[in-house]
């Protein structure tokens, strides 16, 4: 470690942003910057912005992209003018990131798009198919803090790299030895050399045209539904409030929050799956009497709904919730001529599964990393079956698969429509959850989440999930454990039996209890947390409730005995 920190700050073309800061860190925040080496996780490279290894700066970005790049020369070699294409979100570094990632790829020979301002994360998903490409890079941290930046990487079919295309990457990345003397030609000369492209509008009007295909009662009274939304400052302003002004929507966008700001100043978290998020939004909400009320993240990839109740206050709905909703609109109306498949994750409410069954629908259950889901559905391209919508808790959706990636503009145009199909006939989406609780039972679920930064954070992430690992469960919250699947081990027990799990390999601890419920344990893939998962099913909201409630105190009262 103290050979990198000399390394860094001593090398004689280093940046000097970066080496003055270096100058300026303490031995602690040193040991912090380099004790290891960035990884990529379930969202790809993501960390701090900063110098050194452990952080993400010029270097690692050219690194990352510099393995990446030689593993698509491997992969591809007679198809690299096919191209790559690169986004950005408007995060600090951002556009800088992005072009140094450009500069790499064309060094090599490699074509490269590059979109001329932000967009959000679904379209370049789109539009590496869309231009035939042979993968794509996406800068952005997508909900983390300000202080964070990270790299998305794709495949020819717009979907992140799986396990196994992943590892090969991390192994042309881990080979480079002397990124700090790496060069590159400059990006303007690139550009001239038309390796360099950029692109926009061309690509916005094919995707938006997709997106609103997938409409489905195109005779909704769309003017009868008023729609506050907000991008919370990140790239769905590029197009988010047109396109639902565009269908005919009464839209009134969150003005504040329309200013892409990389220190996303008028929010604690620019997270949509949390109530603060929405504090602008209610407060021009209940000025303008709004029905719904529609929050992206800063990429664009994930959806956060308030709906209107019956006192005029608005209603957060979590991730499951809303994939609830949309799937049981769908299921009813949307057309298919297969069997249709629902993917989710293995930390989704079973709920999905009960709405499915009943409309001859078929759940299948993916690990955590929508990356899972579009790989499932490429398989599905030729088969006898087909995709018919996918979504994770953590409030990332896609109706059409055009997208192989969460899709946040998909999921708004189709609860947009959802709002006026049902405001029609005087309901609102609360009264429709509400009919489908009913219906299939009262399904309740908490995620917990633990902050464990640094090398001490992980450490403490190894240890929990080590000790849960060899503890002899019985029982939760005196909830009988009736299955455990460990999915780092491959291995399922149930009823005493082992059977093996063909899921890939991951950090996942799940615990089925008799009655259905279930608690995962998982260290997240893009954040320093421990999460903490409960679902469970009551004949009342207040008996599924407190069922959650006692699980997590449980779990969290044994793993803070550890």
């Amino acid at each position: 470690m103290n050979k990198q920190i000399n390394l860094w700050k001593n090398h004689p073309k280093i940046d000097k942003r970066l080496k003055e800061e270096m100058d300026h860190m303490s031995e602690a925040e040193l040991i912090e910057a380099f004790y290891e080496d960035i990884s990529f996780g379930t969202g790809g490279l993501r960390g701090i912005l900063g110098a050194g290894t452990n952080r993400m700066n010029i270097y690692t970005i050219r690194k990352s992209t510099l393995g990446y790049a030689r593993y698509l020369t491997r992969q591809y070699p007679h198809l690299l003018l096919n191209g790559v294409v690169i986004a950005y979100d408007c995060r600090h570094y951002s556009k800088e990131f992005a072009k140094e990632a450009a500069r790499v790829f064309a060094s090599l020979g490699i074509k490269v798009y590059v979109f001329e301002s932000l967009r959000p994360t679904p379209e370049i998903s789109f539009a590496i198919r869309h231009l035939n490409c042979i993968g794509g890079a996406m800068i952005t941290a997508s909900h983390n803090p300000p202080n964070y930046n990270g790299y998305k990487v794709y495949d020819p079919d717009g979907c992140q790299l799986i396990p196994e295309l992943a590892d090969m990457v991390i192994k042309e990345i881990n080979a480079i030895e002397h990124i700090l003397d790496y060069e590159v030609p400059s990006y303007e000369s690139l550009v001239q050399k038309s390796l360099i492209e950029l692109i926009g509008d061309d690509i916005d009007q094919v995707y938006l045209e997709r997106v609103k295909s997938i409409q489905i009662n195109r005779n909704v009274n769309h003017n009868n539904v008023s729609i506050v939304f907000t991008p919370l400052h990140g790239t769905a302003s590029v197009f988010g409030a047109s396109l639902l002004s565009d269908l005919g929507y009464q839209v009134y966008p969150v003005k504040e929050q329309m200013q892409n700001d990389p220190n996303f100043s008028t929010v604690k978290s620019p997270n949509p799956e949390e109530p603060g998020a929405f504090d602008l939004a209610i407060k021009l909400g209940t000025k303008v009497n709004a029905d719904i009320l529609l929050a992206t993240d800063p990429d664009a990839d994930r959806l956060g709904v308030a709906i209107r109740n019956d006192q005029a206050d608005y209603k957060l709905l979590n991730g499951n919730q809303i994939g609830a909703l949309i799937l049981y609109y769908l299921a009813q109306f949307k057309h298919r001529t297969k069997k249709g498949i629902v993917f989710n994750t293995i930390v989704s409410s079973n709920i999905a599964s009960y709405i499915a069954n009943s409309y001859d629908l078929e759940v299948q259950q993916t690990l955590t990393g929508f990356k899972y889901i579009g790989e499932q559905a490429k398989k599905l391209e030729n088969a006898e079956e087909e995709f018919f919508f996918g979504y994770e808790e953590s409030h990332g959706y896609v109706i059409a698969d055009f997208v192989r990636d969460k899709d946040a503009f998909q999921a708004m145009v189709i609860l947009a429509e959802m709002a006026a199909y049902y405001k029609k006939k005087g309901k609102s989406l609360l009264q429709i959850l509400d009919e489908i609780y009913q219906r299939f039972g009262y399904f309740v679920e908490i995620q917990h989440s633990m902050n464990l930064s640094g090398i001490e954070g992980t450490k403490r992430i190894e240890l929990i999930m080590n000790t849960f690992q060899h503890m002899k469960l019985d029982s939760i919250a005196n909830q009988r454990i009736v299955m455990v699947e460990d999915f780092e081990l491959s291995k399922r027990i149930r009823n005493g039996q082992v059977e093996a799990i063909t899921l890939p390999k991951s950090k996942v601890l799940k615990y089925t209890f008799e009655d259905g419920g279930w608690c995962v344990l998982r260290p997240s893939g893009t954040e320093p947390k421990m999460k903490v998962y409960v679902s469970c099913k009551g004949t009342t909201w207040k008996e599924a409730s407190d069922k959650v409630a006692l699980i997590k105190e449980d779990m969290l009262n044994k793993i803070n005995q550890i």
